[in-house]
């Protein structure tokens, strides 16, 4: 019987005294999307506003913890800050077709107000009406700078609006004389009405009625210098 040789295992480096063997590197890599992660937030600060709503909250529905959670967002503050940033992107990209110039006045007025119940009244849990009225009557109140981010997305509509309505007096839609910056105030106080009621749970047919009267009153151009 012919006995087979057996091999040397191979051999191991003798690591060098004093030294430890090389850490492996455990970078952890960000587990959630951040744009995800901050509508989410949005979201929750949609439904239950600022102060109600605790770190562990948005923990929860971020689905990070709060580490990570400071880490990118910052505190509840900046969370609320950026959250709210891009709520203002969202309403722009969502209302922006209400102003292309080919619509008429009362097309534009119908799409205005179509598109703010369909946005006010959606939400997992119920109707989330205006985070900007919502902010308004609340944060802004006490806060500086929430109160003048939320003064400039007011204003921004109120531009919006008397552009449009000036538009339709140069088209011959409104008559030269019409006071277009009450106009504007009429539609815009049928908005953040609207934006309430929604919140308030109110019919949507209720709500349809209040802005078919806005709209047939702002068309005939009832609000005129006297």
């Amino acid at each position: 019987m012919v006995q087979k040789r057996i091999g040397r295992p191979p051999e191991v480096a003798p690591q060098p005294a004093g030294e430890a063997p090389a850490a492996r590197k455990r970078g952890r890599p960000r587990a959630f999307a951040a744009e995800v992660a901050l509508g989410r937030a949005l979201d929750t600060f949609r439904d239950s506003g600022f102060a109600a709503t605790t770190l562990d909250d948005l923990s929860a529905a971020m689905g990070i913890n709060r580490p990570s959670l400071y880490g990118a967002f910052g505190d509840k503050r900046e969370l609320f800050l950026k959250a709210y940033a891009r709520y203002r992107e969202e309403a722009e990209a969502r209302f922006a077709p209400v102003f292309e110039p080919q619509r008429s006045l009362r097309e534009a007025l119908e799409l205005l107000f179509a598109t703010a119940l369909d946005f006010y009244l959606e939400g997992d849990n119920g109707p989330r009406g205006c985070f900007t009225v919502m902010t308004a009557g609340s944060e802004a109140m006490t806060d500086a700078e929430i109160r003048a981010t939320v003064q400039r997305a007011i204003s921004g509509t109120d531009k919006a609006l008397t552009g449009l309505f000036s538009a339709a007096v140069a088209r011959g839609e409104l008559t030269a004389d019409s006071d277009v910056p009450a106009l504007v105030q009429l539609v815009g106080s049928t908005i953040h009405t609207i934006a309430l009621r929604a919140r308030a749970r109110f019919p949507r047919a209720e709500l349809e009625a209040i802005t078919r009267r806005t709209v047939d009153l702002a068309c005939a151009g009832a609000l005129r210098d006297a």
